[in-house]
């Protein structure tokens, strides 16, 4: 892999790990499912009108979009808007890598390696380190559940996607987005009502819902446009095993931007459990290397007749 698609992979990281600074702005201004709602749906009317419909059954598009889309932006906005710490939350999505793992084993029949069965085994217990100190958190344990879920929504979504197959992924992460707009917006008029939702654009209005729009802006172009479209185009000319192993800079981004920007200073306990998340995915996504092929035998003298 040569060094500027290196570069590139760790710029996607540190894009994706400021996600979560703007999506925190977001939620400043606009409630939960509200917030993601519009993070959809300036993105799927420009879909509609000027990409092509990616070349695959309906079903997994619409998996995609119900995976990836509606419930993993659901619990995620929602975690955070109740307490979830901003960093913590770049961590604890992270599980998304092992809930994919055990549920390729479990519905799609993937063969779940030795490797692969430790390293979810040490994010799990990683996840249970980090779990355990939200317990004596003031927002309680829920936001982590709800973070935890948000996980695995992604990883329905990841089998959703693998199934589709699309011969350009982009396209395919593109009109995804298509899906989530409406079932979000009507989450949002029976959860948080006409009035906080009336609220919410009413006060979007002012000059202190800059921030709100700008983090919107940053999670629908440069987050999901730029940064998913930069790493599709690495993973179509890289093996997966060797591109993945750089979304884990993506919590420590998130830990970083936030202990600087928020002041979020995560518990040590808390950054033992995420030093154990990032090394089991790390370990699990590794590939066994190749074995060497045997050495060919030498060719035998030719007896010569005299």
């Amino acid at each position: 892999m040569p060094i500027r698609h290196r570069l590139l992979a760790v710029l996607v990281a540190v894009l994706w790990g400021a996600n979560f600074i703007a999506i925190h702005a977001s939620l400043a201004i606009f409630p939960p499912f509200l917030c993601s709602a519009l993070r959809f749906l300036l993105l799927a009317i420009p879909t509609v009108l000027l990409v092509p419909r990616p070349q695959v059954p309906t079903r997994w598009l619409v998996g995609y979009g119900i995976g990836f889309g509606i419930l993993q932006f659901a619990f995620l906005y929602l975690a955070m808007d109740i307490g979830m710490p901003t960093g913590l939350a770049s961590l604890v999505l992270q599980s998304s890598a092992p809930f994919t793992v055990v549920l390729g084993a479990v519905l799609l029949g993937e063969r779940l390696s030795g490797r692969a069965a430790t390293g979810v085994g040490v994010a799990a217990l990683g996840m249970a380190v980090v779990g355990s100190q939200r317990l004596s958190a003031e927002a309680g344990l829920l936001p982590f559940v709800l973070t935890l879920l948000a996980g695995l929504g992604w990883a329905f979504g990841n089998l959703a996607a693998r199934r589709a197959a699309a011969p350009k992924p982009l396209h395919l992460t593109m009109w995804m987005t298509v899906v989530p707009p409406l079932p979000l917006l009507a989450l949002s008029l029976a959860v948080e009502g006409p009035e906080r939702i009336g609220a919410a654009f009413s006060d979007s209005l002012t000059a202190a819902a800059i921030p709100a729009w700008l983090g919107l802006a940053y999670t629908t172009i440069i987050a999901t446009v730029i940064g998913s479209g930069i790493w599709t185009w690495l993973m179509s000319r890289h093996p997966s095993g060797t591109v993945a192993p750089f979304s884990m800079l993506v919590p420590v981004t998130g830990l970083a931007l936030a202990w600087a920007t928020l002041g979020e200073v995560p518990a040590p306990l808390e950054l033992a459990g995420g030093v154990l998340v990032v090394g089991g995915v790390l370990w699990a996504s590794r590939q066994r290397p190749a074995a060497l092929p045997e050495p060919e035998p030498l060719p035998q003298p030719v007896a010569h007749r005299v």
